[in-house]
């Protein structure tokens, strides 16, 4: 799956952005690119304000609360994406040239301006970009999970289990 129209656009300026600093260029990460369509779908419908997308105050970010839904979607393991950084913005139209300045302008940059980042996926959706930015390292280059063993498939054999003890404690009591 290449990178077309906007996304393509956005690829090429983060990557002449990093090349301006010396840092080497970002190639497509596939399993990236789908966590960043997943996690775009979400924004989608979303109002912009000044405290959203890379406006948003450090530690202050909108959690995800299906991101394991999305890992399971797109075949990865929550231990392969620990080092990678979702970066949403939201720009009203998407302007190509407004859309790369909330990345190389914004509290992003210090991850665009970091060596450790070697792919990257992105996606649009209404007003909203999500960037995923992946590393070479195994706790971050969003490689796909060995079928089965997805940490979110798997924990539903032990909340089923959890539901079993509690009926049968309840069974006990009465």
């Amino acid at each position: 799956m290449a990178f077309s129209g906007n996304d393509a656009q956005l690829l090429k300026g983060i990557n002449s952005y990093r090349s301006s600093l010396k840092v080497p260029a970002l190639t497509e990460n596939t399993n990236a690119a789908c966590l960043a369509e997943q996690l775009a779908k979400q924004f989608k419908g979303q109002q912009c304000t000044n405290t959203t997308g890379a406006n948003t105050v450090i530690g202050t970010e909108q959690q995800f609360p299906d991101y394991p839904k999305y890992l399971d979607h797109c075949h990865l393991n929550a231990s392969v994406t620990e080092d990678g950084q979702v970066m949403p913005a939201c720009v009203p139209g998407l302007v190509p040239a407004v859309v790369l300045t909330n990345y190389t302008k914004s509290q992003y940059n210090r991850f665009l301006n970091d060596s450790q980042f070697s792919g990257v996926g992105i996606a649009n959706e209404g007003d909203w970009v999500v960037v995923v930015l992946s590393t070479s390292t195994g706790s971050g280059d969003y490689s796909p999970a060995p079928p089965g063993s997805n940490w979110a498939a798997s924990a539903q054999p032990f909340s089923q289990l959890v539901l079993l003890l509690i009926g049968f404690v309840i069974l006990l009591i009465k």
